[in-house]
């Protein structure tokens, strides 16, 4: 048996925008309208032969410059030479879950002893205001960094675009983009110049990077654990 639950986190600070996304060439287009299609039919990334194939090529390089474009332009991330670790970050990524706008809450189950059998329906849980969130995007969580944030390896976490990193508050968890590390999901604080990124995880010690080396990519928004 399949189940899950949200852990939904705080609303942003008021007057947050999402991050603007810039504009594709026509073959970047061509590979991103492709994976949106891909990942939402399989619910994985393809691999660089896959992508390959479909764009009728022989060559992994334009591949490889391809996503090399659309990282840069905010529109996926993905750590070069793994095709596997690639999530959208544009609007394809926002339909995860919209089929099921709201769940029924049919009271509450006890820890320890029985409670009796649920009669109706007495409310809803309402998932609209999350999964309506402008250009929401959702990542799997390899490792075990997070877990004293109840965020464990196989998670999926839902993201919202950060527009003004400037905005957030010390201690958000945040999905980021470390030059030539690839991404990472931490505890956001910044001092002066300075980012530093700290793990919910005592055996993992906390990142200090100059802030020019950092692109803070989303703020999470919920957690989704499959048991």
């Amino acid at each position: 048996m399949v189940s899950g639950r949200f852990q939904q986190q705080q609303p942003s600070s008021p007057g947050q925008t999402p991050i603007a996304q810039q504009a594709l060439t026509a073959a970047q287009q061509e590979l991103y309208d492709w994976l949106a299609g891909y990942i939402g039919e399989h619910r994985h990334s393809p691999s660089i032969r896959q992508m390959m194939e479909a764009m009728g090529l022989r060559s992994p390089a334009p591949i490889q410059s391809r996503l090399r474009h659309l990282q840069q332009k905010g529109w996926l991330t993905w750590q070069e030479g793994q095709a596997r670790t690639l999530q959208l970050l544009g609007e394809a990524a926002a339909t995860f879950g919209a089929s099921t706008p709201s769940i029924p809450v049919l009271g509450a189950v006890a820890a320890g002893g029985l409670v009796e059998t649920f009669d109706d329906v007495q409310e809803r849980l309402d998932l609209g205001p999350v999964l309506e969130t402008r250009g929401l995007f959702a990542l799997t969580v390899n490792g075990d960094s997070m877990v004293e944030a109840h965020i464990a390896d196989g998670d999926v976490v839902l993201m919202e675009p950060v527009h003004d990193p400037s905005r957030l508050r010390a201690g958000t968890i945040v999905s980021a983009l470390v030059a030539g590390s690839g991404t990472t999901l931490k505890h956001f604080q910044r001092r002066g110049g300075t980012v530093i990124l700290e793990a919910a995880n005592p055996a993992y010690a906390p990142l200090e990077l100059p802030a020019e080396q950092v692109q803070v990519q989303g703020r999470l928004v919920a957690v989704w654990r499959q048991v």
